[in-house]
């Protein structure tokens, strides 16, 4: 039971703050002024949001906030308390909050996303943010200070600034514009990286496996692709090549690649511009009896641990995936806290080519 009732006075709107984040510091100041000491319960969600005059969902999501902050903790069926270990000064509740846009397409399941979103979570924690993950359509402008855009698809930059006026970093493809700030690998040299270790290993024959144009990187790893055949004065031949509109084939694009590789005129090596590409073909050369590495040279990028233990281990090109994160967040929040509109400076980071057994000379 709290120490004094009068304290927790129904809140009252403050302009440009969210309503729960008044409920969120209204609780945190009683817990600051000794009405609930550590290890103590919390009034209910109902006793709350009747004490503070807002709806459940306000009061329920002020909590949320405080648990999230390590302040609060809750008891699988017995309730929310206060942190044990809470004592003034070592919790704090971050009032900057970092919006972070995947498009509809993105899935955490795909190693590219999911460790540049780890990145970014561990520059948020590093920098004392909290990150909130809005639909492309919403625009609640009060919610966030920033927007982080992961690996956007091509006009989605301009319709999120057509929307919301809020400093915007690009964690992913390359943006030329001086009025935006990016934080990319460069795709266009890692993709000729890749087609230079296959054609340095004698194979004229390079096909390519990867993701449609409507993704910046997508189109760069292509644009890379042709001009490395390019760089050996090679032609790519159009059978040698499937394009997927996702991160992984759909079964009708594994049925394109069965055909690639099982055609009189199949290429020597494949360049799979993401690593889920990559297992498709090995799958694929499995079922056709082509042995990787000898029969058929292939090179991913992206270097997850699995890669080590394939069959044979995957030759890749490797991201700095989760520095990437972690610079996006870095650049956004030094950006805010110094109230400037400037962006901060663009950054373009190179990969890094792991060779392993899955590549080797042309013809065995």
């Amino acid at each position: 039971m709290m120490a004094d009732d009068q304290v927790l006075e129904p809140v009252t709107p403050q302009p440009g703050k969210s309503l729960y984040l008044v409920a969120r510091d209204r609780l945190r100041e009683a817990i600051d002024a000794g009405l609930f000491a550590p290890g103590q319960q919390m009034p209910s969600t109902k006793e709350l949001s009747e004490k503070l005059a807002v709806s459940l969902v306000t009061a329920h999501r002020a909590l949320q906030e405080l648990v999230n902050a390590g302040i609060l903790e809750r008891s699988q069926g017995k309730g929310t308390f206060v942190h044990k270990s809470y004592a003034e000064g070592k919790k704090s509740v971050s009032d900057l909050r970092i919006a972070v846009l995947l498009h509809g397409e993105a899935s955490l399941a795909d190693f590219v996303h999911s460790q540049i979103v780890e990145g970014i979570r561990q520059g948020a924690q590093a920098t004392d943010c909290d990150l909130i993950f809005p639909r492309y359509e919403d625009d609640v402008r009060k919610e966030w200070q920033g927007v982080i855009m992961v690996s956007p698809r091509a006009g989605d930059v301009q319709s999120v600034l057509a929307k919301r006026r809020t400093r915007l970093v690009i964690a992913g493809p390359q943006i030329d514009s001086p009025d935006l700030c990016a934080i990319s690998v460069d795709n266009l040299q890692l993709a000729r990286q890749a087609v230079g270790h296959l054609t340095g290993h004698g194979h004229t024959a390079v096909g390519f496996i990867g993701g449609a144009d409507s993704a910046g990187d997508n189109r760069d790893r292509w644009l890379g692709y042709v001009q490395g055949m390019s760089d050996r004065s090679l032609t790519p031949h159009p059978d040698w090549v499937v394009r997927s509109e996702s991160w992984h084939l759909s079964d009708r694009e594994r049925n394109d690649l069965m055909r690639l590789l099982s055609g009189s005129n199949r290429p020597t090596a494949i360049f799979a511009a993401g690593y889920y590409y990559a297992l498709a073909i090995y799958s694929a050369a499995q079922t056709l009896g082509l042995s990787i590495g000898r029969d058929l040279s292939v090179i991913a990028i992206d270097d997850p641990p699995s890669a080590a233990y394939l069959s044979p281990p995957l030759t890749t090109v490797r991201q700095p995936l989760l520095q990437l994160g972690h610079g996006a967040i870095t650049a956004l929040v030094d950006m805010i806290r110094k109230g400037t509109e400037t962006p901060a400076e663009s950054r373009v980071m190179r990969a890094e080519l792991i060779i392993r057994e899955s590549t080797g000379p042309a013809g065995g």
